[in-house]
């Protein structure tokens, strides 16, 4: 599991990214940049859209500000390539179907729906230093806002 302050342990996973479906993405790709890491629930529903829309949206402001974001959810690359091309991000999305990445950043929560507990992702953001130290993160987020916070923390890196 991560740490605030701690450097995070090398990782990997299958990522779309527009051009070679099926490839793998790992941390150390990121090596030098600020990272911002997404997780949510799942593709297509309404307030992971939302949220996946607010990245998409300040993304220019994130690049000006040399951080790079990257989502993830347990959905597959095919569901990740049809959330992609529908919402138009310019970002990459990791797909974790076994819940490796998950798991390392602890974000498998309880859940409930409809009076049915189940497990699933607790929707959470991390920004992660250019020397692969964790430095903020953001649990159980609520969408409204939550972009611009991590861009304003992610700018006083």
């Amino acid at each position: 599991m991560i740490t605030v302050g701690r450097k995070v342990p090398a990782f990997s996973a299958p990522v779309t990214n527009g051009t070679a479906a099926g490839s793998t993405w790992k941390l150390a790709d990121a090596a030098g940049e600020t990272l911002v890491i997404y997780f949510y629930p799942k593709d297509m529903t309404p307030g992971c859209t939302k949220e996946s829309q607010d990245f998409r949206d300040k993304h220019a402001a994130f690049r000006k500000a040399k951080v790079r974001i990257i989502g993830v959810s347990r959905d597959s690359l095919k569901s990740h390539d049809k959330f992609r091309e529908k919402e138009q991000l310019p970002y990459e999305l990791l797909s974790d179907a076994d819940e490796t990445v998950c798991k390392l950043f602890d974000v498998i929560r309880e859940k409930t729906l409809y009076g049915r507990k189940y497990m699933g992702i607790d929707r959470s953001t991390f920004l992660i230093d250019g020397k692969g130290v964790l430095q903020r993160e953001w649990r159980g987020v609520k969408v409204p806002g939550h972009v611009e916070e991590v861009l304003e923390a992610a700018k006083s890196l």
